[in-house]
């Protein structure tokens, strides 16, 4: 008995286990069901069909259905145990499946026969002979269960986005137009005659979704009961987004249906179906924040009976990414640009690199200026020409000039507004921003040296944020009109804001320290930091401390009662205008905050600029 079972597994490739009582003489049940079960595992239903007793039409489908409702990758089974009774036989199999999205899955059915002569047994088929929980109404299918999208933290665990609902209108179920504009304006802050022209377009699909408000979830709780009865009112989801304009925009990003280029780069188990995130710390942590969905095979039946269960594959938790912004900084750093377009603001603690806040406006542009812009840093970037001449030994009390007019090379270089003085210390030349005087100052610096200083403040440094982010690039100067220029921050010298803004945190801590915005997950890059000379440092506080204290300092405007304001501003020339348009930049601290603010194209930064940090200080008390 043992060399026949040999025999016949090699023969029909699934382990089949004989049993006595069979006729022997003639074709026996469990014979029948070997060749089947062999048919079924090499998916050959035509081979299978020739073994049933008048086959239904459904019969291939509903194998077919399982195979491809399931994903099957791999089928075995197993004959088990047979009883015959007279002219009907029950044969039990085992079946050991492997699919596409769940894994391994097993169970045990069994299949009916009958002797259809003296010598032949063909199976008496019914959907229970594909699994014993089939019926003629149900089918199989994977369910992707998706987990609830685990949320964007602030630094104090506060989350930075909130679920969005669109109100809108549709045409053909509005029954009174003035009812409807009178609810919508009350509950949802909409503009009636805004709403009454979107509805009056030309072409207008009575079934068209026409939106007029955005609600935050919370927002759209509060006025359901009264907004919700209205005839022709409309909502849609509208997944999530920042809690602050600016959040939405830039750092946090959005959500919403995957794209078809998103669909390729993330590749399975992600569907056509799915909201991702599309921007930000939201696109950079997708998988993170949506981990990964539970698939569940089941075989749905019809009507309103509950799906039955038969294998699920526990998916990955979705985790939150905590950042370091603090919102009361954030919507600060908003409010003091509220009404300034492309303009931008960070916030950073100088004793941990930490990003507070970033404000890039207006908040409808995607491109992140705050953080990605590049622009000449103009004479904020002094603050580095003067590290590099104190640690070069020159003292704050160096004496200088500070004429109109100053040439080099054939180009004349000039100060703002004509401003000059006989004589003044290299200290006075910074609390005023004589280029001039550091024109002359800077010729006694290399190229090298000033190059090396720039990059001892995070210029050409990797920033590792989890979105967009560029430091500083000082190209090496082309000769002595491009180092002069250099020297003030011109030429081919560009910064962002974030770089600027390290860089007034370097001068308050001490140490250059590489931003951070993300603290779990941990950065996969080591934080770089600098250590600067103490005296060098002493003197740059001094210096910015000037600036602003100083009755002829360019930052008096930031001058704010309580711990002192230190900065520098910044007016950088850009373009080929005659003059050219200038950037309005005021970078500095206050305490263990620091912060750099830039106004594109917004003229003087002790006019323009400075009075935007102070704002935002003030406001932070």
């Amino acid at each position: 008995m043992a060399v026949l079972l040999a025999v016949v597994v090699v023969a029909v490739a699934i382990p089949i286990v004989l049993f006595a009582g069979s006729s022997s003489s003639g074709e026996r049940p469990e014979d029948v069901a070997n060749r089947y079960l062999t048919a079924w595992q090499r998916h050959d239903w035509a081979a299978m069909r020739k073994l049933v007793q008048s086959p239904p039409a459904t019969f291939t489908a509903t194998y077919d259905g399982m195979d491809r409702g399931l994903g099957v990758i791999r089928a075995h089974f197993t004959r088990r145990a047979v009883t015959t009774t007279g002219d009907l036989a029950t044969v039990g199999f085992h079946a050991d499946l492997t699919l596409a999205d769940v894994g391994p899955y097993a169970y045990d059915g069994s299949l009916r026969l009958s002797r259809a002569s003296d010598k032949h047994w063909l199976v008496t088929w019914s959907p229970a002979a594909v699994h014993p929980q089939l019926t003629s109404d149900g089918r199989f299918t994977v369910t992707r269960v998706a987990h609830p999208r685990a949320d964007i933290l602030a630094a104090d665990g506060a989350p930075l986005t909130v679920g969005v609902i669109a109100v809108g209108v549709e045409p053909r179920r509005v029954k009174d137009r003035a009812s409807l504009l009178a609810a919508l304006q009350r509950y949802a802050g909409a503009d009636p005659a805004a709403v009454a022209k979107a509805l009056d377009q030309p072409g207008l699909h009575p079934d068209a979704f026409v939106p007029v408000a955005t609600l935050t979830d919370a927002q759209y709780d509060a006025v359901r009961p009264q907004l919700y009865p209205v005839p022709g009112t409309v909502f849609r989801s509208l997944g999530r987004q920042g809690v602050t304009p600016d959040l939405a925009a830039h750092v946090v990003g959005a959500v919403g249906p995957i794209t078809a280029e998103l669909l390729h780069q993330l590749g399975p188990p992600y569907a056509a179906s799915d909201v991702v995130g599309l921007r930000g710390l939201e696109r950079t942590f997708e998988r993170r924040l949506a981990g990964t969905p539970d698939a569940v095979a089941e075989i749905v039946r019809a009507g309103d009976a509950p799906p039955i269960v038969l294998a699920r594959k526990a998916g990955v938790a979705p985790q939150p990414v905590r950042t370091t912004i603090d919102l009361r900084v954030q919507r600060a750093a908003e409010a003091a640009l509220a009404g300034v377009n492309h303009a931008a603001l960070v916030v950073e603690q100088p004793s941990t690199g930490a990003i507070l806040a970033v404000v890039s406006t207006p908040a409808s542009e995607e491109f992140d200026r705050a953080l990605d812009g590049r622009y000449p840093p103009g004479s904020t970037f002094k603050i580095i020409t003067s590290a590099a001449l104190l640690g070069s030994g020159v003292g704050a009390g160096q004496p200088t000039t500070c004429p109109p007019r100053f040439t080099v090379d054939g180009r004349s270089f000039t100060n703002f507004e004509g401003e000059s003085r006989p004589s003044l210390t290299f200290a006075q030349a910074f609390t005023i921003s004589c280029n001039t005087a550091f024109i002359q100052l800077g010729s006694r610096l290399s190229d090298d040296q000033l190059a090396r200083t720039a990059q001892t403040f995070g210029f050409g440094a990797k920033f590792d944020l989890g979105v967009a982010a560029t430091s500083g690039t000082f190209p090496a100067p082309a000769g002595a009109v491009d180092h002069a220029a250099s020297v003030i921050g011109q030429a081919k010298v560009t910064a962002s804001p974030l770089e600027m803004t390290t860089v007034a945190a370097a001068v308050q801590d001490g140490t250059w320290r590489a931003p951070n915005l993300v603290t779990d997950p941990a950065p996969t890059t080591p934080t770089t930091t600098h250590a600067l000379d103490p005296t060098v440092v002493s003197a740059l506080q001094s210096f910015m401390h000037d600036v602003v204290a100083s009755n002829d300092g360019t930052g008096t405007a930031a001058r704010l009662p309580g711990t002192p304001v230190a900065g520098k501003t910044g007016t950088a020339e850009f373009g080929t205008g005659n003059p050219p348009p200038e950037h309005a930049w005021f970078v500095g601290y206050r305490g263990d905050l620091a912060f750099g603010v830039l106004v594109e194209g917004g003229g003087v930064g002790g006019r323009v600029a400075a009075p935007l940090a102070a704002k935002l200080l003030t406001a932070l008390g």
